[in-house]
């Protein structure tokens, strides 16, 4: 796994039949400069990019973030039921998991190089390339313990 630049998304999209648009470079550098921890979902993006000048549709954003995971670029989570967020896929050694409680949506990221070696090792056995491994476990963080649990 890479880090991409846009020339090298440009690159692997043209190797595809697809082109490099002005909405994906803005996309891509948007995850790029992000603070590390940040999670967005197809909204939060359209409104940060809406804010910085840049207005892109909601259904380009929609596409685009589906493209760039599938690509491996990009990270799909559901950190909370029924809510896509993305993430830009960081190689190792920033590669990282998350613990996230079930009750409040506190998400924590943890490094565990373990998990990543199991599925590169599983996915070149099989013959497969690995864009992504990630694990996600869910939990009930100790705020929301406390408070139910009777006085």
């Amino acid at each position: 796994m890479v880090a991409y630049t846009p020339a090298a998304l440009k690159a692997e999209l043209h190797e595809r039949g697809w082109r490099m648009t002005p909405q994906r470079e803005t996309i891509l550098k948007t995850f790029q400069n992000l603070p590390e921890g940040t999670h967005l979902s197809a909204e939060d993006l359209c409104e940060l990019l809406k804010e910085e000048g840049e207005p892109i549709g909601l259904s380009t954003i929609y596409r685009n973030l589906k493209l760039m995971s599938r690509m491996g670029i990009l990270r799909e989570l559901e950190l909370v039921e029924d809510q896509k967020q993305y993430e830009i896929n960081q190689p190792s050694p920033h590669h990282h998991h998350h613990l996230i409680c079930v009750r409040c949506s506190k998400t924590i990221e943890f490094k565990n190089d373990s998990v990543l070696k199991v599925g590169a090792k599983t996915a070149e056995k099989s013959g497969y390339q690995l864009l992504d491994c990630q694990l996600s476990i869910h939990a009930v963080c100790p705020a929301c313990q406390r408070s139910i649990l009777p006085i």
